[in-house]
């Protein structure tokens, strides 16, 4: 746990850094810093039905539900990056990446989603994007499951399905065999709590089961038996003579205490354990928190339950588990304020948020975007990496995505130069004076694309896309030209000469 007289330092040069004197860093990024940007598969693929590809359950979803999705749309065309692959790779070229962060479709690999059917042409186009990256000096990197499972895996209940553990290490296992000569960085899952407390806890993602702290932490539970398991296939099957590295991608709000008590202090701890340390202490740790564990243990006693609503590890899964990450992936937007609370009642049904007995809200006076979570707190990144720097043995740190929506798909999109620029300083800052090793920066994303329930009514892009042109026809926004002047430099300035080596 991170001392009281860092913390009390680290507040101090937060709120030095939420003053309007907050001095924007200059030095360059070390020459081998990783800069990219982002996308997923059904976001931007299209192609929904081509090729062999099977139905996934965004697939479904958005064909049979359509008023789920904020505009009623959905990826059948998308940005059209199946048949604009060579496009999107010029696209990266020009702006000057080295990396480019893609998700696999599963229904495109294969179609029953089971490995005794690989689906050729579907396996072809990435090799073909892969190809086509490497050829231009970009580097992929490679999530093998974005949210978009077979459908027909979804009809044999999914994720909480104790097979799906053994399902996706055998999918995992085909990507590392198809793919694996020429990726050298992996993530196994995108953000799993979205699939977890999203899909069976607060029940606002697919598949929109209500199970607060129940089917979530099973669903949570399986998801973490098959990284571990794809991991260690990694290891005994392809590590040597592929040379690539192997992680996760863990989704976080940095929260900060609403005030110096103990208490509060106290209560912030308690929700980063519950909200990031859920996945991410198993991992690096080997088992989930203590503090998720004595609480979810004691209120399942006093619901009169033999035991605890939160699943245990057998000793081999938690070795299994332990160290099965080569670099530490972090997705992180925003930011909340937690404040101690009377522990809430027990009650049936239960819930995390009584599990955790914590209050947190973000303060009204922090910046706003068109979407209500995301308020803008760049320097609240610094908290966020050094905690996970604290807890985590000082991991290698890739930030792989972080970004800002509108919903008019501006070219001037000056918010959003100002994010990626404040947010990267205080990343400087970190690695810096904290010694935070944080070796890359990733935007989500490169273009505008499908935003899951908010269909396209929110844009992430530094791209602007046409989404009425049949050509789906890209624009460079003034946040790519920023951005692109950041990956020429390392610097954070227009003006290379103010740039300090």
């Amino acid at each position: 746990m991170i001392s009281i007289f860092k913390f009390f330092v680290l507040v101090a040069i937060f709120n030095k850094s939420l003053a309007d004197d907050y001095l924007l860093n200059k030095k360059r990024f070390p020459a081998d810093f990783m800069f990219g940007v982002a996308t997923s598969a059904y976001q931007i693929e299209g192609a929904w039905n081509e090729d062999g590809k099977s139905m996934s359950t965004w697939d479904n979803l958005t064909q049979t539900d359509p008023e789920t999705i904020l505009d009623g749309s959905n990826g059948n065309i998308a940005c059209d990056s199946y048949h604009k692959y060579k496009e999107d790779v010029a696209m990266l070229k020009e702006l000057g990446v080295d990396h480019y962060r893609f998700s696999l479709s599963w229904s495109r690999i294969l179609p029953n989603g089971f490995p005794d059917q690989i689906n050729q042409p579907g396996a072809n186009y990435y090799k073909n994007l892969i190809r086509e990256l490497r050829a231009n000096g970009i580097e992929p990197m490679v999530t093998i499951f974005h949210w978009d499972l077979p459908l027909a895996l979804q009809e044999l209940n999914g994720v909480l399905n104790e097979s799906f553990i053994d399902w996706y290490a055998d999918y995992a296992a085909v990507c590392f065999e198809l793919f694996g000569d020429d990726v050298k960085l992996w993530t196994t899952f995108n953000e799993p709590k979205q699939t977890c407390t999203g899909g069976y806890g607060y029940a606002y993602f697919i598949p929109y089961i209500h199970s607060e702290g129940l089917l979530e932490y099973q669903c949570a539970h399986n998801v973490l038996r098959a990284h571990a398991k794809a991991y260690r296939i990694y290891d005994e099957r392809f590590r040597a003579s592929q040379g690539g590295k192997v992680s996760i991608v863990l989704d976080a709000y940095s929260y900060l205490p609403a005030s110096d008590s103990a208490a509060d202090i106290t209560a912030a701890e308690t929700r980063m354990q519950f909200d990031l340390g859920w996945y991410a202490n198993p991992i690096f740790n080997g088992d989930y928190p203590e503090i998720m564990k004595s609480r979810i243990a004691n209120r399942s006693k006093g619901e009169g339950r033999d035991v605890s609503r939160l699943p245990e590890f057998t000793d081999e899964e938690k070795i299994a588990l332990n160290g099965s990450a080569d670099f530490f992936g972090l997705n992180v937007y925003t930011a909340a304020l937690v404040a101690a609370m009377d522990d809430p009642p027990i009650s049936n049904p239960p819930s995390k948020y009584q599990d955790m007995g914590v209050n947190d809200y973000q303060p009204s006076d922090w910046e706003t975007t068109s979407l209500d979570w995301l308020k803008v707190a760049p320097w609240t990144i610094r908290h966020l990496l050094n905690w996970i720097n604290d807890h985590y043995h000082q991991p290698d740190i890739i930030v792989t995505e972080n970004g800002v929506c509108d919903n008019t798909g501006t070219f001037q999109d000056t918010q959003r130069v100002s994010y990626i620029q404040r947010y990267l300083s205080n990343i400087r800052d970190t690695m810096e004076q904290d010694g935070v090793n944080v070796i890359g920066y990733i935007v989500w994303s490169i273009m505008d694309n499908f935003e899951w329930a908010q269909g396209y009514t929110q844009r992430f892009g530094l791209h602007h896309v046409d989404f009425d042109s049949p050509n789906r026809t890209r624009t460079p926004k003034q946040s790519a030209q920023y951005y692109k002047n950041v990956c020429e430099t390392k610097c954070l300035v227009d003006d290379d000469f103010e740039c300090i080596d």
